[in-house]
């Protein structure tokens, strides 16, 4: 199936006692046995079935497979926030004395986990100069467990030679592990180009409208985890933490999501809302529809941007002479994200003014959603980074990040107008 049936359709055949046609919320804690050895049975993971909701919900089940199909993964992880999803992702390989290997253009609060949380528990990252695959491979070593990269970055938008990074990888035999959330499947399928692990912040375009919380981690199943028994052995050995399982034999593919659900997911408890999960499957189920909106009336943002005297410069990776150009355009074709930047002139004084003066676009950290939304990343998301910092993940004082929504285009392009106007009084 293509994308925009599989968003509404897959994992879900109608509920056989009710026939309902809507997946149903199932806001339960826990599910009933049926003997003890049947609860054993679940236990030992030798059945398929639910037990509590910690670890598995109905209702998130469905959304965890419809997503695992638009990333062509083999299984998928519904967890409570984007950031829980990608702490489990590299949790579940990496312990004290590994080591993680990034690209430096990354979201600001995965940034500050990765190089100020990761290290107390004794697991460092090196982060890239560039995001180029040999900036990155000159700093893997035997110690490392993931190469990790955002497919286009927050707000740097910077697009990740997701191809090469994967080799580079592979050939040091770690996974690569890509946060998909800004362009989604719909623009790019990272595990087509290699990638193993897939995570999303599905609090952004896939719930789309701004109402929840929530995190996937999807399982590409092609990381070969029997070929390195030693530095991925908590795939291969009985897991002490889960009743003695050997995740590849007893889950082949899908070995990494399940031991993330059932020794991640179980013991730390970040777990999506069924409630949630509900409300981020209208979301995708609307995917394709919004980011085909997004999509356009980004372009014409980024051109109205591009001739304002009021603008010192737009980073739009769909300008051909934009740096970005040629490897968004090998990824996403002729599309681009509605995630862009921009710099007004006068610097920090003059972006806070423009930022102040907008009243259409919502000012938050959010993006993703139906609604424009803007961001001063220097005051607010990046502002725990120092200017050295800020300067490596492509923050500048005077910058703004818009997150362009669907509304009528000429009514975006109005506030902008005011707004910009504004920053020079």
């Amino acid at each position: 199936m293509k994308p925009e049936t599989i968003a509404i359709h897959v994992g879900y055949e109608g509920d056989p006692t009710t026939k309902a046609v809507a997946v149903p919320i199932y806001q339960t804690v826990a599910f009933e046995f049926d003997s003890a050895e049947h609860g054993a049975a679940l236990f030992n993971l030798e059945v398929q079935g639910n037990i509590y909701t910690r670890i598995g919900n109905p209702t998130n089940t469905v959304l965890e497979k419809r997503v695992a199909a638009l990333e062509g993964g083999v299984e998928a992880l519904s967890v409570s926030s984007g950031m829980a999803a990608i702490e489990y992702s590299l949790i579940n390989i990496a312990e004290a004395g590994n080591n993680i290997v990034s690209t430096p253009q990354l979201y600001g609060a995965t940034y500050t986990l990765l190089a100020h949380i990761f290290p107390k528990r004794g697991i460092c990252t090196r982060f890239g100069k560039t995001d180029s695959p040999s900036d990155i491979e000159e700093l893997i070593d035997e110690n490392t467990r993931a190469v990790y990269c955002e497919s286009v970055g927050n707000p740097a938008g910077n697009v990740a030679d997701v191809e090469e990074l994967a080799k580079v990888a592979h050939k040091h035999g770690v996974p690569l592990v890509v946060d998909n959330t800004v362009a989604t499947p719909v623009l790019l399928k990272p595990i087509d180009y290699g990638a193993d692990v897939v995570v999303h912040s599905m609090t952004k375009f896939m719930g789309g409208h701004g109402t929840s919380i929530g995190g996937m981690i999807v399982d590409g199943g092609k990381f070969p985890w029997r070929k390195y028994p030693e530095k991925f052995y908590m795939f291969n050995r009985p897991e002490i933490a889960y009743h003695g399982v050997v995740y590849v034999d007893q889950f082949r593919d899908a070995a990494y999501v399940a031991r993330c659900r059932t020794v991640c997911q179980r013991n730390t408890g970040a777990t999506m809302s069924p409630f949630n999960g509900f409300l981020f499957l209208q979301g995708v189920e609307t995917l394709a529809l919004r980011v085909e909106r997004h999509v356009e009336n980004a372009r014409k943002v980024a051109e109205f941007l591009r001739g304002h005297p009021r603008v010192q410069w737009v980073n739009y990776a769909g300008f051909p002479d934009n740096p970005l150009y040629p490897m968004a355009q090998k990824y996403m074709g002729d599309k681009r994200c509605s995630l862009l930047t921009f710099g007004v002139k006068g610097g920090f004084e003059a972006g806070t003014k423009c930022f102040n003066a907008l009243r259409l676009f919502k000012r938050m950290v959010n993006m993703g959603d139906a609604k424009s939304l803007s961001c001063h990343p220097a005051s607010t998301t990046h502002r725990q980074l120092t200017p050295e910092e800020q300067a490596k993940v492509g923050v500048t004082p005077e910058m703004l990040r818009l997150s362009v929504g669907i509304e009528h285009i000429d009514d975006i392009l109005a506030d902008l107008e005011q707004a910009l106007q504004a920053s020079a009084k």
